[in-house]
């Protein structure tokens, strides 16, 4: 393996974090400020690149920079190393409510494509890149824009997503229909595709938005239930009302003019 073979186990419900610990000389790379806590014997590194190979020349560590800054990630990761002589251990979080999902790059066939916001952190020796979608209408319309994120190499990587999580493996041939924001990761071998949300009152009043991600197998795909741009969309809805709880009132916002709130 390229990878470094680290150990780990999730921790938490609602709001997880993974401990992964290290043998001497081992190394994790993760987002900026996804670390929660570390042992003493933990060394910090800002990396500059993917998160990689970094004896790669400069060349090539602008390289996988560069491909960080087209999706929408920082140029710069952490490295967290092992530097005692026994194990250690170096925790992260996960930024929202929702579940941390390992991925053995080997069982997957080293590739993983995900979410541009998915990625929490990985053994050293795995890549994080990009991956272009070859539709333009994918490329429009999927949420993603031209870019997804791919996870490759021979090693452990972990990924977040919110809510709850449904893992579907598709059989050849087989087809299902996602909202663009509840796709978490698939399989290299998924076909991905945007299909427009035919009828237009269904497209305009129906809630659902104009577009939705068709899946067809075989391969397996993640799905989650709480976007964060939905949960976000929420708060900021919730906070023009005024912190206000008005869920369970028919007069909703008239209730305020009522209780002479405005």
């Amino acid at each position: 393996m390229n990878a470094h073979e680290v150990d780990y186990r999730i921790i938490g419900s609602e709001m997880q974090f993974v401990e992964i610990e290290l043998d001497p000389g081992e190394t994790v790379f993760a987002e900026a400020g996804a670390m929660m806590m570390m042992d003493q014997n933990i060394q910090m590194e800002t990396i500059f690149g993917d998160g990689s190979d970094q004896n790669k020349g400069f060349v090539g560590k602008l390289f996988g920079a560069g491909k960080r800054l087209l999706s929408g990630e920082s140029l710069f990761m952490t490295a967290f190393t092992n530097r005692g002589s026994g194990k250690e251990c170096v925790s992260f979080a996960s930024p929202y409510p929702g579940r941390i999902l390992p991925m053995d790059l080997v069982e997957l066939n080293g590739k993983l494509i995900c979410q541009k916001d998915a990625f929490l952190c990985a053994a050293k020796g795995v890549s994080v890149g990009i991956e272009f979608q070859r539709k333009l209408g994918a490329g429009f319309f999927g949420g993603e824009g031209f870019i997804m994120q791919k996870i490759e190499g021979d090693g452990l990587a972990f990924v977040h997503a919110g809510g709850a999580i449904h893992e579907r493996v598709l059989g050849p041939g087989e087809m299902i229909r996602v909202d663009t924001g509840c796709l978490v990761a698939m399989t290299q071998d998924v076909n991905y595709d945007i299909e427009f949300v035919k009828g237009v009152k269904t497209a305009i009043f129906g809630g659902e938005g104009l577009f939705f991600a068709t899946l067809r197998g075989p391969g397996k795909v993640w799905i989650q239930s709480l976007p964060f741009s939905r949960l976000a969309d929420r708060v900021l809805s919730a906070s023009r009302t005024g912190g206000r709880k008005e869920e369970g009132s028919i007069l909703g916002g008239v209730g305020k003019l009522l209780d002479g709130d405005r």
